[in-house]
């Protein structure tokens, strides 16, 4: 539905409109089992899934050292882990999600600050994970992620469901995208070399697509990860009426995220039998998108319609709506501060439909930091807010005080 302005230093041009479109073509990390000592675990190689899955949300299944690079070519100061833990499907069963933790390798151990943090649209295929990225210094956030380890604090970032491990990515669930990114937390905090605590404090991060997983994971924090010592959530672009964000794109150069929100959902829920509706256009689209990264998938896809691609709009159906209906934010109030920001002319996720989420979270008591990002779209509004967002962050981890701008 919506889609990462990031590129780290590398955009990509999708469609002939010449809109920036966030674009990361991250390579599969080296297959290796955790036992080398080097190397990460290839993307989906996982061998835990569904009801074979064991143990607590936020346990490790298995882990391997891995490296962390912004760009190619450039070292940090950091230790790093491909890690695949336990996780929750929106229907509430077990699974296994993939991620990475990386920690600065400053020598401090204990309770340091830690961001989970989510990214933005990477695409549908497995080579498109962010974990498969960093060793190459190909996934699209990581300049925005180094940020946050050069303040000294440790990040874990998911893959989301299916992005790298077994099955296939929900994208655009967010109970599923909330939960993976809690647990992702849990899991970096259970990771013995990481040398955290489950004491220390905890922020959430993400833009745009991360944005919805941010802001699910702090409306779940209370009841599904209620131990995690969350002091604030920073989310920005945030696509939280699904609806809204179609009916947008529908037909524009972010209509091929329309088609990939679709089988993201799909994925979530087969009964919804995406194939049905589709013709055989709508079927190769799908069947390239679930391939591909999304430069790629984007800009295939653009300016597209719902009619173009199907032989009946599966969003005029009950059963869909209802199920998409389910990923809209502002029905529960997180139980910490948020830091909410949104490009004014944001040409992916309209305006108001993160000036909406604010008004329910206000009206709900939370104490929201909204901040417009003026003249600025989807990529601006992430590029200007990034160091914002981590200030406000770091506020929350000294235990300032926090004054929302509510009223």
């Amino acid at each position: 539905m919506h889609l990462s302005p990031l590129r780290t230093h590398r955009w990509a041009v999708a469609a002939a409109a010449g809109l920036c479109l966030a674009a990361a073509l991250p390579q599969a990390a080296t297959a290796v089992d955790s036992d080398s000592g080097s190397g990460s675990p290839a993307p989906g190689s996982g061998s835990a899934s569904g009801s074979e899955v064991t143990g607590k949300p936020g346990d490790i299944v298995r882990s391997a050292p891995t490296s962390f690079h912004p760009l190619p070519g450039q070292p940090t100061n950091t230790r790093a882990w491909h890690i695949e833990y336990r996780s929750t499907t929106a229907k509430g069963e077990p699974n296994v999600v993939s991620g990475t933790v990386i920690v600065p390798d400053d020598g401090r151990t204990g309770a340091r600050p830690l961001v989970t943090y989510a990214v933005g649209t990477v695409g549908l295929a497995d080579q498109c994970a962010p974990s498969a990225g960093f060793p190459d210094g190909t996934t699209s956030e990581a300049a925005l992620i180094q940020r946050l380890t050069d303040r000294g604090w440790a990040v874990a970032v998911t893959d989301y469901e299916g992005l790298g491990a077994p099955g296939d990515h929900t994208y655009t669930v967010g109970r599923a995208e909330g939960q993976a990114v809690l647990d992702a937390a849990r899991a970096a905090q259970r990771l013995p070399e990481a040398g955290l605590s489950a004491k220390g404090p905890v922020g959430i991060m993400g833009y745009s697509q991360g944005g919805q997983a941010a802001s699910w994971a702090a409306e779940l924090h209370d009841s599904y990860a209620p131990e995690l010592r969350v002091k604030g959530t920073a989310a920005g672009g945030v696509p939280a009426d699904l609806f809204k964000v179609i009916d947008h794109n529908d037909g524009g150069v972010g209509a091929g995220l329309v088609l990939m929100g679709a089988s993201g959902q799909n994925a979530a829920f087969p009964e919804l039998q995406l194939d049905k509706y589709l013709n055989d256009q709508g079927r190769f689209y799908v069947d390239f998108m679930r391939k591909n990264c999304v430069a790629a998938s984007a800009a295939v896809g653009a300016f597209k319609r719902i009619s173009d691609v199907t032989i009946k709009n599966p969003l005029h159906e009950p059963d869909w709506q209802r199920r998409m209906r389910e990923s809209e934010l502002g029905t529960h109030a997180p139980d910490h501060p948020v830091y909410l920001y949104h490009g004014t002319i944001d040409e992916l996720i309209p305006y108001e439909v993160g000036e909406r989420l604010r008004g329910d979270w206000c009206g709900k008591g939370v104490p929201v930091r909204w901040k417009p990002v003026p003249l600025a779209g989807h990529a601006g509004g992430a590029l200007a807010a990034s160091t914002p967002a981590a200030d406000w962050l770091a506020a929350r981890f000294a235990n300032e005080p926090n004054t929302g701008n509510c009223g």
